[in-house]
């Protein structure tokens, strides 16, 4: 029997294709800083999947004395210099698999709350055509949690959302993937995912495979 495979597979990307958190949370220590403010780790983590222009307002509310769309710039360009001078840290497995997506043809989007051009540096590091469409930060009116991104996704795809798969590190992510109904993947990185928040947790993307998409898929199909 033929298998069924999901209409699209939607892949967050900080955290999820690439370990660029730590990147983030440099430029981010740096910026708090230069205005004599003090950024922790834990502040850094309850950043983790927000989106930019929702975390600009709290840098301003940590001293960051900037219009929000200055703090997006500067945070962004100096995550970009970081990429250009250490290179892209691909997560573990996220190649490969995606890989294996699109070989089999399934479509595939983007969808970050980072910015175009950010994304387009991540993207253009990838050795094959890895996405038909991206979706990113600067160009949707409500970022992750809110089910926007996602649906835009499926839209631009034109595929039902609720046979997609999507691809995330964080519960905020997740949140905005489940909202708009696809069937979601939790992979932890940074912050731990509470079970109840996907439909599947896995500790990392190496060794996974579109076999396993198409079981977790067909899962949720006989379970509806």
């Amino acid at each position: 029997m033929t298998k069924r495979l999901p209409a699209a597979v939607l892949w967050d990307m900080d955290g999820t294709i690439v370990d660029t958190e730590p990147y983030w949370m440099q430029a981010e220590i740096e910026l708090v800083n230069e205005f004599g403010g003090t950024w922790t780790h834990e502040d850094a983590l309850r950043m983790v999947g927000m989106g930019l222009w929702d975390a600009a307002e709290v840098f301003r509310g940590a001293g960051v004395d900037l219009p929000a769309d200055a703090i997006v710039h500067r945070l962004t360009e100096r995550v970009r210099e970081q990429l250009a001078q250490h290179g892209v840290p691909w997560q573990p497995g996220a190649q490969e698999l995606l890989r294996q997506v699109r070989d089999a043809g399934v479509p595939t989007a983007l969808v970050t709350m980072s910015i175009r051009s950010m994304a387009e540096d991540v993207v253009g590091a990838i050795a094959f055509a890895a996405f038909d469409e991206l979706v990113t930060g600067d160009e949707v009116a409500a970022p992750k949690p809110h089910p926007e991104p996602y649906l835009a996704a499926a839209g631009r795809l034109g595929v039902d959302i609720a046979e997609c798969i999507a691809i995330e590190d964080s519960p905020t992510g997740l949140a905005s993937a489940t909202s708009a109904g696809a069937v979601a993947i939790g992979v932890p990185h940074m912050i731990p995912i509470p079970a109840d928040r996907a439909d599947a947790v896995w500790p990392t993307l190496e060794g996974r495979t579109l076999d396993d998409l198409v079981a977790l898929l067909d899962g949720k199909r006989v379970g509806a």
